[in-house]
């Protein structure tokens, strides 16, 4: 995609997921909500709760409020998945905390055989950093109430990606009609590609393994290397879930050493193998 011309010519879809935990293989997405912006105004909406492969915790459920019965009866990410691939295509793709969907989204669209999106990305996190002055943070609730913007249901997928597009367009009026994508995308600091977020096509055998621990729900043996002064020495962990995050991949786990839950920089696992 050409990203020289001014911004308001572009069509955008701000998104948001909900899930079942915090990382991508080891939870999945259980509501996916959507906005399309063209032209100065809202074009079209997606919405669809998602059964999960297991039972929601109570922990889970007192984030977004989704129950077990909600999604008891909701139709699997394989009946949905094409539909959201195409409610994306052709736009620029915003949201809050952009690497946190981006990874999730991406891991289904590689399960299911679809392509990546190749339309860059904005995060409405990062741009409110840059342009949204005087909040106490910069968290999508505070930045809606500081804005006087109309919120909905917080941590409900639809409502939250209507939330994000307001504070995108906000970040938008403030830059001026005249920048160019090109200048936006930059202005956010970091620049997020959907082929960043990949972990099947990766092919990255040490990540293969990873994420059949993850999906077997197998102990792993890793040997890490903390730093590079320090001898590497072997972890026996509990895989949770693999993270791709501009600032380090890595996976989280939980370590039987420490008795804690940790992350582990892909970068510094120089091997691994399941424990039986």
């Amino acid at each position: 995609m050409e990203t020289h011309r001014p911004w308001t010519e572009y069509t955008y879809v701000a998104f948001d997921t909900e899930t079942s935990g915090a990382y991508p293989v080891g939870a999945d997405v259980i509501e996916f909500g959507a906005v399309k912006w063209r032209g100065g105004q809202e074009v079209g909406t997606y919405q669809t709760l998602l059964k999960p492969r297991e039972l929601l915790s109570d922990f889970n459920m007192s984030i977004h409020g989704i129950s077990n019965e909600m999604v008891a009866e909701a139709p699997k990410m394989a009946e949905k998945i094409r539909e959201i691939r195409d409610f994306l295509t052709g736009a620029v793709c915003m949201a809050h905390h952009a690497p946190f969907d981006l990874g999730f989204m991406a891991l289904e669209f590689e399960t299911h055989k679809l392509p990546l999106p190749t339309e860059p990305v904005l995060c409405t996190s990062l741009l409110s950093r840059k342009w949204i002055h005087g909040s106490e943070n910069h968290k999508l609730q505070t930045l809606v109430k500081f804005l006087n913007l109309e919120g909905g249901a917080a941590h409900r997928a639809l409502d939250d990606a209507r939330a994000c597009l307001q504070v995108g367009m906000e970040c938008f009026r403030r830059m001026g009609e005249n920048f160019t994508l090109d200048q936006v995308l930059k202005s956010q600091g970091k620049n997020l590609q959907w082929s960043d977020y990949s972990l099947i096509r990766w092919n990255n055998p040490l990540v293969n393994v990873l994420m059949e621990a993850v999906y077997q729900k197998k102990d792993v043996e890793i040997v890490y290397e903390k730093s590079a002064s320090a001898k590497a020495e072997p972890r026996h962990l509990t895989p949770l879930g693999i993270v791709r995050n501009p600032d380090g991949d890595y996976l989280q786990a939980f370590c039987l050493r420490d008795h804690a839950s940790k992350r582990f920089y892909l970068s510094k696992i120089k091997d691994a193998a399941l424990i039986y």
